[in-house]
């Protein structure tokens, strides 16, 4: 729960503000696989996510998974179903064990939304859901598979050296295989060596390239 306190959101709550918070807000933890909401549920709770990865998507008629986003640690969860006051577009699932923060929505909102600094960290964070959206649409659409990986390991490299493979492809939503080839690629160039059952990144300045 004090993982809140430094959150961009709450940071400038004063202490009696931060006590109420705490009162209407619980603590759970997830496992590897486990469902936060499913497509179509009714939000009650505002959810930060203070650890863990977590997989938004939907699916097709045929039961297949069509990966929207990963979130990582700290994030806002589907804040916009509160707001709305609309039903969960998609369904969240752990990709590795994490812990989740739910705050009581009704209250939240008529007790903390009041407060200016809040409100415009609330406005802050739905810009920055907009900007998001604009990196998927150019990360899947105009960058490579290869572009993608690089830039994953740029900005999550702690995440990149203890996740399993499978879990990162999951995350890219591409093919173990079609990673293992750009991994085996990142090593020839120089930009990742083989340490342990793992990799260490030694030019990440390197993978820009493929980015940017």
């Amino acid at each position: 729960m004090e993982r809140l306190k430094s959150f961009y959101m709450f940071k400038n709550l004063s202490q009696a503000q931060f006590k109420r918070l705490k009162e209407i807000s619980k603590v759970k933890e997830y496992k590897k696989g486990n469902i936060l909401f499913y497509e179509g549920d009714r939000p009650e709770h505002l959810i930060v996510l203070t650890e863990g990865i977590l997989q938004i998507y939907k699916s097709d008629p045929k039961g297949n998974k069509i990966i929207l986003h990963s979130f990582f640690q700290p994030s806002l969860i589907a804040e916009i179903a509160n707001f709305e006051r609309m039903r969960y577009p998609a369904t969240a699932e752990f990709i590795t064990d994490g812990k989740v923060v739910f705050i009581d929505y009704d209250i939240f909102e008529k007790e903390f939304l009041k407060n200016p600094e809040v409100a415009f960290t609330i406005i802050k964070s739905l810009s920055d859901k907009v900007r998001l959206l604009e990196n998927v649409i150019t990360y899947d659409i105009v960058l490579s598979s290869t572009g993608r990986v690089a830039k994953f390991i740029y900005d999550h490299e702690e995440d990149f050296l203890r996740l399993k493979k499978s879990e990162i492809a999951s995350i890219m939503n591409i093919t173990p295989e079609t990673l293992s080839r750009i991994i085996s690629k990142f090593k020839k160039l120089g930009l990742l060596i083989k340490e342990g059952s793992g990799y260490k990144v030694v030019d990440k300045e390197g993978l820009k390239s493929f980015f940017e």
